[in-house]
């Protein structure tokens, strides 16, 4: 199998495309994270021979010196047997100073390491000596080889300098090349939701790393109950019940990082929604930060001061972050390539024809 194109991505329609459309709130214009003003996105794949499908996301809250101009954040831990680098600062401090990158389990520390260079090699960082890198993973190590430890500095540089706002590429790429998610191809996915209340105009997005198993369910179809009657093992690619989730929320909602947090825990709602119960193996996290305001690194008080949504008006941002993560992780699948990687594993593409049947039959699809 050679190496997937943009062409055989954009080929596959999103769930929406046709006619399975998640929630009752309205999608951004590009259904992506970078809905969210500002908000940048690269991938860099790393694709050798035939055993290496992986690769590196980067998420960028904003284009400028994110050190120098930090942005509020949280962490939410749904099931904690995973290698979040750099979560407990984030959790103690309430803010982001590096952009959020993913990969794979092993390539965490050499992420680690090109964020600290990258942030250090900065204009305005030549006196900084401490750098609080997050970085989040899922184990592709089914369809790629792992132990090879094949993410370089070089390429998480170049996924950051690739980042850009606009159309988001989803399924097999970047840090989703080598992933599965409910026994079939997972990957990159990525969603948004618009909210106007009378605490103001806002947007979430979400971006997800699939990679975990469970019964899939698609707007209350049980649609992997249904596959598993009709497809065999084999062409079902792994039903694989470990895995993990990296979840990334974006926001220009002005929200603490508590109410961040509480924003975070909801995303979970949304991953349980698809048919995970966050299994003994399978980290799932969630970060999320706002690009409403940010908090200076010299500064010794926020100037303006900060008007926060207060915590009566969060529920419908508590909405947002539910549909977009459950639509995220269905266009995580429908976007995904079948992928043949390590020891001839093959992930195969989720089957969309047969998908949309059932969905039918359950009454799951926009007539």
């Amino acid at each position: 199998m050679g190496k997937i194109t943009n062409s055989q991505e954009s080929a596959r329609p999103s769930p929406r495309e046709i006619g399975i459309e998640v929630g009752i709130l309205p999608t951004g214009k590009l259904n992506a994270i970078t809905d969210v003003a500002g908000v940048k996105v690269g991938h860099k794949t790393v694709w050798q021979g035939e055993t290496v499908r992986t690769g590196v996301t980067v998420i960028l809250p904003h284009g400028d010196n994110l050190f120098l101009e930090k942005v509020p954040a949280a962490v939410y831990i749904g099931n904690g047997f995973g290698k979040l680098a750099g979560s407990t600062q984030v959790e103690e401090l309430g803010n982001l100073e590096t952009p959020v990158a993913l990969t794979n389990t092993l390539g965490v520390p050499v992420t680690v390491s090109a964020l600290i260079r990258y942030t250090l090699h900065q204009p305005g960082n030549m006196f900084v000596t401490s750098v609080n890198a997050l970085v989040g993973e899922t184990n592709d190590g089914w369809l790629n080889d792992i132990r090879g430890m094949h993410v370089t500095e070089a390429d998480i540089k170049e996924a950051i300098e690739s980042a850009k706002e606009g159309p988001v590429e989803e399924g097999s790429v970047g840090a989703g090349t080598g992933t599965m998610c409910f026994g079939f191809k997972g990957g990159i996915g990525t969603s948004s939701r618009k909210i106007s209340d009378e605490s103001g105009r806002y947007m979430v997005g979400v971006l997800v790393q699939t990679n975990f198993g469970g019964d899939l369910t698609i707007n209350g179809a049980p649609v992997g109950r249904e596959l598993k009657k009709i497809q065999s093992d084999e062409s079902a690619g792994r039903q694989k019940e470990d895995g993990s989730c990296m979840i990334v929320v974006a926001t220009d909602a002005p929200l603490s990082p508590h109410n961040l947090q509480r924003l975070a825990k909801r995303a979970i709602l949304g991953l349980g929604r698809t048919g995970s119960s966050m299994s003994n193996s399978s980290g799932d996290y969630v970060i999320a930060f706002s690009t409403a305001y940010r908090i200076p690194h010299r500064s010794k008080i926020l100037d303006p001061p900060i008007s926060f949504v207060a915590n009566d008006n969060m529920s419908n941002l508590f909405q947002a972050v539910v549909e977009a993560t459950e639509e995220a992780v269905y266009n995580s699948l429908f976007k995904a390539t079948s992928v043949r990687g390590r020891a001839g594993h093959t992930g195969v593409a989720i089957p969309v024809d047969e998908v949309l049947e059932i969905c039918r039959r359950y009454n799951a699809v926009i007539q």
